[in-house]
């Protein structure tokens, strides 16, 4: 078969939200996609749309030349492909890590599937749900140049052109740094929202002043009503996951000799959030922490 046929044979494992749109995309773009998540339920969707279930990790490591990982994190990685019978069909595969996870974690992961027979690299994306559809997702690849090249007709198709950070490890620090500023951009954005709204001030006088300053993020109005409503429904980034990235970039701070306080503050305000039963809702959900209840009227 060649090359380029099998590069459109790709399996995927971790239909969470955004590994499912993941899917979903391929899908559009003539993919064939073999996919496997722990709770078979959820891959009901994704085989009316055309996707083909594995039973086990085995079985979708074994339908393609290559499996994409979207697995809550690097011990869920290890359980799933390095334990059991898994590391069976692992020789002669690439194994691209498209999640969170730490640095360190994904250079022992290296090492891991080197030992196993499998190529790795790692390649997590920027961007949510609408841009995974859509195909603008910002790949970050850390590997080889060679790597790169091999994989980038498959992640042009996912995304935008792929950027490459460097060897294993430094795509993921780089996520982690980006991750680190929606936790934090949002819990200001969340703080300066609830002093405006209970100190009367015009919430719409606001926005008007911000929109117009250096001081602008688009993700602000992204998150606006959904803070002035307090419906966190319909995620994008569950609060329990971006918690997870904030206590990852907590970890790697520290190895890297930085001040980790912000998102230590952060990462306890979103624990704080998740232990009043908002883990699966937005992460806009900070805000409910933040300010009480900020709900305009």
């Amino acid at each position: 078969m060649a090359e380029n046929s099998l590069m459109k044979s790709i399996s995927l494992l971790g239909t969470g939200l955004l590994g499912s749109a993941v899917v979903r995309r391929l899908l559009a773009r003539g993919y064939q996609v073999t996919v496997w998540n722990r709770t078979q339920s959820k891959l009901d969707a994704l085989l009316h749309e055309g996707a083909r279930a594995a039973k086990t990790p085995r079985e979708a490591v074994e339908a393609s030349e290559a499996v994409l990982l979207f697995l809550a994190d690097a011990s869920a990685i290890h359980e799933t492909l390095l334990l059991g019978d898994a590391p069976g069909a692992l020789p002669g595969k690439t194994i691209i890590q498209m999640g969170t996870i730490g640095p360190d974690e994904s250079v022992e992961l290296q090492k891991d599937f080197r030992h196993a027979g499998a190529e790795y690299f790692e390649a997590p994306v920027l961007g949510s749900i609408p841009q995974a559809l859509e195909g603008s997702l910002f790949v970050l690849v850390g590997g080889t140049a060679e790597q790169l090249e091999k994989w980038r007709p498959l992640f042009a198709d996912a995304g935008q052109p792929p950027l490459h950070a460097g060897p294993i490890g430094k795509a993921a620090a780089l996520k982690l740094a980006l991750n680190h500023l929606i936790g934090t951009l949002t819990s200001a954005f969340a703080a300066s929202l609830a002093l405006v709204l209970k100190s009367g001030v015009d919430v719409g006088l606001f926005m008007q002043v911000l929109r117009k300053s250096a001081l602008y993020a688009p993700t602000f109005d992204k998150k606006l009503d959904k803070m002035l409503s307090g419906d966190f429904s319909n995620p994008t980034f569950p609060a329990q996951h971006l918690k997870k990235d904030m206590d990852l970039f907590v970890r790697a701070a520290r190895d890297a000799g930085v001040d980790p306080g912000l998102a230590l503050e952060v990462s306890r305000v979103l624990g704080l959030a998740i232990d009043q039963g908002l883990a699966l809702c937005d992460y806009a959900a900070l805000s409910r922490v933040i300010g009480g209840e900020t709900t305009a009227s």
